[in-house]
């Protein structure tokens, strides 16, 4: 879920650690970065088109990010990115905690599908559940080195919703912009793959209250072409 959106945790890890990576290839490094461990994280396919990284500032932008999958569903992605901005504190690098200014997600395209046995949402949380570990939180993915994220926004989202009888179909929802402040503030900090926990849960609870699955089948039953007008009132 990147984020997924659900991605940002991963770009947040990357373009942190890429400040410090001042190199001659910092743009690609920290594109690989995202690539390699977000796949890893979420357990799906997770590409960049570009990065483009000012060390000197601390700002960074992140075009077509695309998050697919988990195996097992049917639509061609979870999430679909056209810009994440990133502002970071550099003042805060020697810290404990590294303070990131602001994350803007625009122009996102998210499919919310609901398979046989949970959604696509519920299987990347599970899989960044899993790969962080019940014992040792963020141990993989940079102990010692957290965030505190002061503002993150997604506008302009575009969401669909699927289910596994429509086949890979989908029918548009209505999806509001999401703006969470302070994350990990109270607690001095929060790892990369807490941030994406946090941020993946919130755009669940916002996906879940706005599509009733159940009123998709009634109202579908299995005939999608047949559905037209039927279609209104299956979001709340």
């Amino acid at each position: 879920m990147k984020k997924l959106a659900l991605a940002a945790v991963v770009l947040v890890l990357a373009v942190a650690g890429g400040v410090f990576w001042l190199n001659q290839n910092l743009d690609g490094l920290v594109k690989g970065a995202i690539e390699k461990y977000g796949s890893a994280m979420t357990g799906a396919k997770v590409s960049v088109e570009s990065v483009r990284i000012a060390p000197a500032d601390g700002r960074g932008v992140i075009r077509g990010l695309v998050v697919g999958n988990p195996p097992g569903f049917r639509t061609a992605h979870l999430a679909q990115v056209g810009e994440i901005e990133i502002a970071i504190d550099l003042a805060s690098l020697t810290g404990a905690a590294i303070t990131v200014r602001k994350i803007g997600v625009r122009a996102a395209h998210l499919i919310y599908e609901k398979g046989d046995a949970m959604t696509n949402v519920d299987a990347v949380q599970k899989n960044i559940a899993d790969y962080l570990g019940p014992s040792k939180p963020g141990a993989r993915d940079g102990e010692g080195r957290k965030l505190i994220v002061e503002e993150l926004a997604i506008t302009g989202t575009r969401a669909e919703a699927s289910a596994a009888f429509m086949d890979g179909k989908t029918v548009g929802v209505k999806l509001p912009d999401l703006v969470l402040r302070n994350i990990g503030k109270a607690k001095g900090g929060v790892t990369p793959g807490e941030l994406g926990q946090e941020i993946v849960g919130a755009l669940k609870a916002r996906l879940a209250a706005a599509v009733s699955f159940d009123a998709l089948m009634k109202s579908v039953g299995g005939a999608l072409e047949k559905a037209g007008g039927a279609v209104r009132g299956l979001f709340r």
